[in-house]
């Protein structure tokens, strides 16, 4: 027996434990494999030869090999990296690309039914029923095996039909590999035209994918320069050369309007790979990036540690996002770990950004990172005017939160036919409640920051611990009655002006509070395009990419607030184009 070092996937372990592997059990490093840790049975990867420290005597024997293709060595050395880097347990980052235990499982077969060969219907003393007689001139007209559930639906017979025919010798059962769900991208689509300088970075972008080494490029393009169609012609030179491609969006609601321009450009669905993913896909499409038959994986941050078998391009959009953080269990930036993973594997990694983080722009400056720039939106369109409202001078109404200046604008747009938008990064009615009479503000008593109160839910919320309570009906300092004030807008408050103020209007409200995932926001973008909105009111969620022809004007409530957040005069932006 030989000892093979071990690292177990579901517990946080800090480092690899060694097993016995038993006579006749072929083992290598990266094979996925069953082992008895205490009193459990659990599975893991092996990650390569004993130290020989351990006695013998007590080391315990590998179960066995699971049915799924080995994690490659890149991959390993990922993980690895990835422990040290963010100092967390091997263990622990490890479990991220084996979050799908059951995907480690054999399939379940498939069988499809065919004529059997050198059999005629005269051969045989069976009785020939119109319904056999139907299965049997639908498989002549079709050579190849057949789904069982084809067969019934085409001859409108029943699987007892089926099965007698099988038993008879007339049809032959074949077992076969599952198809992979996931169809190859059409390459044979034409792109779009591009303008002078999206054809200059697109062939600069296709050369570094060739050249199959590792480079950075940030894609520095401004809103509407095509900065996706220029990348998308880096995907294709990867896929054309049978590479693996993986696609980071900030938010999964992001994808709705970006899996159409995929459709459009490749002619199939890319495999998704985020929270909202049934289980069933889940596990179709760990096994697919396994086998390589997932060609184009778009996903969330989490899809980095998925096992690719030959990972050739990693494309980051909306590189300067927040939403890119992982900040609870292993600790890290999707974005850093993705330029990690390139180097580690050889390849080029692309951030896409309209305003990328000062990161970046440091490495771009430092010379670690390469650039290309978009200047100018691509086609007819143009950069947006930008106006800057005083709300000193252009003051709205008390309680108010719409300037006069606004206002015109908006009445304007609606004139003409046209949508608009009202940001607001704030949620809820109010960020502040307090005491009129004697000033006590109401604070999470957790972390000590102000509760913001949601209308609409009858409570106040901590935004960063999750805190709640029921809106008091009395200050719960001195015990007055009525003299609670919410200060400051939120997107409720906001939506209550709007109403008031344009009450013959469709309006809608859209925070991460409504628009939980990518089902909620297609929804949403449909409204939108569709004309059902007149108005839409939202925080960031609404500022991520969206393409809504006929949204003519935004105006950005509060202008300030992601400035410096104070709470002296603030100002109304609005912009139109």
């Amino acid at each position: 027996m030989n000892a093979a070092l071990f690292r177990c996937c579901p517990l946080p372990l800090a480092g690899p434990y060694d097993y016995v592997v038993p006579d006749g059990l072929d083992i290598e490093p990266g094979d996925f494999v069953e082992i008895p840790l205490g009193r459990q049975t659990q599975r893991g990867v092996v990650w390569g030869e004993a130290k020989g420290d351990v006695d013998p005597a007590k080391l315990r024997e590998i179960y066995g090999v699971l049915p799924v293709p080995p994690m490659g060595a890149v991959a390993r050395r990922f993980i690895d990296w990835v422990s040290a880097y963010t100092l967390s347990p091997q263990g622990a980052v490890l479990r991220m690309g084996m979050s799908v235990v059951d995907a480690l499982d054999a399939p379940k077969p498939v069988f499809r039914f065919g004529l059997a060969r050198g059999i005629t219907e005269s051969d045989h003393a069976v009785r020939l029923t119109p319904a056999r007689k139907r299965i049997l001139g639908f498989l002549r007209d079709h050579p190849s095996f057949i789904d069982q559930a084809d067969i019934l639906r085409e001859s409108g017979t029943g699987a007892s039909v089926l099965k007698g025919l099988v038993d008879a010798g007339l049809v032959k059962r074949e077992q076969m590999a599952p198809p992979s769900p996931f169809r190859p991208p059409d390459l044979t689509i034409g792109r779009p035209d591009l303008s002078p300088d999206q054809e200059t970075a697109a062939d600069f972008l296709c050369e570094k994918v060739e050249a199959s080494r590792f480079s950075t490029i940030l894609i520095d393009g401004v809103t509407g320069s095509g900065k996706t169609e220029v990348y998308f012609e880096a995907v294709r030179m990867a896929l054309s050369l049978g590479r693996q491609v993986m696609v980071l969006l900030p938010e999964i609601a992001l994808s709705a309007q970006w899996l159409q321009r995929f459709r459009d450009r490749f002619g199939v669905e890319p495999a998704l790979w985020h929270s909202e993913v049934g289980q069933a896909r889940r596990r179709e499409t760990w096994r697919a990036v396994a086998d390589g038959s997932a060609q184009l994986v778009v996903g969330a941050r989490s899809a980095l540690f998925l096992p690719y078998k030959n990972l050739g391009l990693i494309v980051v959009d909306e590189e300067h996002e927040h939403a890119f953080k992982q900040e609870e269990g292993v600790i890290y930036h999707a974005r850093d770990m993705a330029v990690a993973r390139g180097h580690l594997g050889g390849f080029p990694v692309m951030l896409a950004s309209a305003t990328p983080s000062l990161e970046t722009l440091a490495n771009v400056e430092a010379g670690r990172y390469e650039r290309v720039v978009l200047g100018q939106r691509h086609g007819v369109a143009v950069l947006p005017s930008v106006e800057i409202v005083d709300i000193r001078v252009d003051k709205p109404e008390r309680l108010r939160w719409i300037t006069p200046t606004l206002k015109k604008r908006l009445i304007e747009t609606f004139a003409a036919g046209e949508q608009a938008m009202l940001f607001l990064n704030r949620r809820g009615y109010a960020p502040l409640t307090l005491c009129r009479a004697c000033g006590h503000r109401f604070q999470c008593p957790n972390c000590t920051a102000w509760l913001v109160e949601h209308r609409a839910w009858g409570k106040l919320q901590c935004h960063h611990c999750g805190y709640t309570a029921k809106i008091p009906d009395t200050c719960p300092a001195c015990g007055a009655e009525e003299k609670l004030a919410p200060c400051g807008p939120g997107v409720e408050r906001l939506y209550e002006e709007a109403i008031q103020t344009f009450p013959d209007l469709k309006i809608e409200v859209a925070t991460s509070d409504n628009i939980s995932g990518p089902k909620a926001a297609a929804a949403l973008v449909d409204r939108v395009h569709n004309h059902e909105v007149d108005l839409l009111i939202g925080t960031q969620i609404l500022a991520k990419g969206y393409h809504f022809p006929m949204l003519t004007l935004v105006g950005v409530i509060d202008a300030d607030l992601g400035l410096a957040g104070a709470i002296c005069a603030r100002q109304n932006a609005v912009i139109s184009y």
